[in-house]
């Protein structure tokens, strides 16, 4: 019986394993197409926005939902984007609940009086969260184009200018830019997400769109073609991510996606770890549910290339490899005792070990991406190394809440959009105490990701007497990252 369980562990940890290399491979490839991207002249044609003639209507769509912190900053940075007032609509899709709808209408009615297009719309419910909001804000824009951005994103005044003139060519469906972070440096946290964000905003992004690969329109900080969104079959919020949705749909209809890396729309990240907690779920399930909904139609597409169809099926699995990460985290330390107990495994534990080349991968493809925001002294490089294993066991520590965001999107598990609340914090001496929507709940994963703590503690125990110090460094980065997960969760409470 014994024997049969080891042989049950080893071959889940060992697909998981393999599900993770081909992860990083896929990464590798997206490097290697990022960096030949950089190196070549883009040319696209262009409106002329000179001519009053090429320059076409816009609406800007802002859904929001009690988002008392940053509404005035949001009015007031939109209200500044050079545009022809004869060609620019705005759209105030406020769901709100709270006492921000009278601030916002007040607002509102004095952006009017400048003379700016703006209305203030509410619906009698949040039918379909954001997707039917913006579905609802469609059905009466005035817009060719449609620009989106949530409450805590401040496009710059030229914005407009430097976005909507691809859309003269025609079979653009979506520009989309690169998000910056006003509040990178606030936490160990906010650096974290931050990370993250620029290796999607560069690696992926830019990797799979410099060969033609699907990308996703990222929710906000874009802009789409009004048709684009209508033949793709519109916004439906039968997801988390609606975006993504749409995003596909759109390209299996063969719309072309155009990313500009070097257009920066700047926004907050979230500074508490509950409001992180929420997002991350939100976008893992949003993942699942997005592959059970789509793969299909992708394998299936006659209209796209082999490497493109595998390239999607890697994106629509990103969320879904925090659960290799935790299969293979969880396993580790069985695996341990199966080495020490079994020694005709150890063919098999000589082959495994050949996977840590995917953390090796992982390292590479990510230095490529921070450099390329900020620099590649040696001292960023320093720098890198440290942030690099600090978010490495971060993301570990997030692999349980986020493999539970999974399983629900997988499995079908319908759950309400929760948004991530907002805190307008400019610096570091700015506290988020006091926030009206943050909640003093405490997540049930907690209990568990403390035991997991002790879990990996023990594991690192283990080494010792199986005189087996291998999976020390992962054990030891497990252990840190459910430890801040969990002691940042019990701390940073409202």
């Amino acid at each position: 019986m014994g024997l049969l369980i080891s042989y049950i562990i080893l071959a889940i940890y060992s697909i998981a394993l393999l599900l993770i290399f081909f992860y990083s491979l896929a990464q590798l490839n997206l490097l290697v197409n990022y960096l030949g991207y950089k190196r070549r002249n883009q040319t696209a044609p262009k409106f002329n926005l000179l001519d009053p003639k090429e320059i076409p209507f816009v609406t800007i769509q802002l859904p929001v939902y009690n988002e008392k912190y940053v509404m005035e900053r949001l009015l007031e940075n939109i209200a500044k984007i050079e545009y022809p007032k004869s060609k620019l609509e705005i759209q105030v899709l406020d769901d709100s609940t709270d006492d921000s709808v009278i601030e916002t209408a007040a607002r509102v009615k004095a952006l009017q009086k400048t003379g700016l297009d703006i209305k203030h719309i509410r619906r009698k419910n949040r039918k379909g969260f954001k997707a039917g909001a913006l579905k609802e804000g469609l059905e009466i824009a005035k817009g060719e184009f449609i620009a989106i951005f949530d409450a805590d994103f401040m496009p710059s005044s030229d914005w407009l200018k430097k976005t909507v003139i691809y859309f003269k060519d025609p079979e653009i469906g979506v520009v989309q830019t690169r998000w910056g972070h006003i509040n990178r440096e606030y936490s160990t946290l906010t650096r974290i997400q931050a990370f993250a964000l620029d290796a999607h905003f560069t690696l992926e992004q830019v990797g799979r769109n410099a060969k033609g690969h699907f990308i996703n329109f990222n929710g906000t900080a874009g802009i789409w073609r009004k048709q684009c969104i209508i033949d793709a079959g519109n916004w439906e919020g039968d997801t988390l991510t609606e975006d993504l949705d749409l995003s596909y749909r759109a390209q299996l209809k063969n719309w072309k996606f155009k990313y500009l890396e070097d257009v920066e729309t700047p926004a907050e990240l979230p500074v508490v770890i509950s409001a992180a907690r929420s997002q991350q779920f939100r976008w893992n399930k949003g993942g699942a549910e997005n592959f059970r909904k789509t793969v299909w139609s992708v394998i299936t597409a006659k209209n796209i290339s082999l490497k493109t169809k595998f390239h999607g099926v890697m994106h629509l699995l990103n969320s879904s490899m925090f659960l290799c990460v935790f299969l293979v985290s969880i396993l580790s330390i069985p695996a341990m005792y199966i080495k020490a107990i079994y020694p005709q495994f150890d063919i098999v534990f000589n082959l495994l070990s050949f996977f840590v080349l995917s953390t090796i991968i992982l390292f590479v493809c990510y230095w490529f991406t921070y450099k390329s925001i900020q620099g590649s002294s040696f001292d960023n490089f320093v720098d890198y190394i440290k942030l690099f294993f600090t978010f490495f066991s971060v993301a570990l520590g997030f692999s349980l809440h986020n493999s539970i965001a999974v399983l629900e999107g997988h499995m079908g598990k319908r759950s309400e959009f929760v948004r991530t609340p907002k805190f307008n914090l400019k610096n570091i001496t700015d506290t988020w105490k006091g926030n009206k929507y943050l909640t003093n709940k405490l997540s049930p994963n907690m209990i568990f990701e403390a035991l997991l703590m002790l879990y990996f503690l023990f594991g690192m125990y283990s080494a010792i007497p199986l005189n087996d110090f291998g999976l020390f460094p992962f054990h030891f980065m497990l252990f840190l990252g459910f430890g801040f997960v969990f002691t940042k969760s019990l701390t940073s409470r409202a």
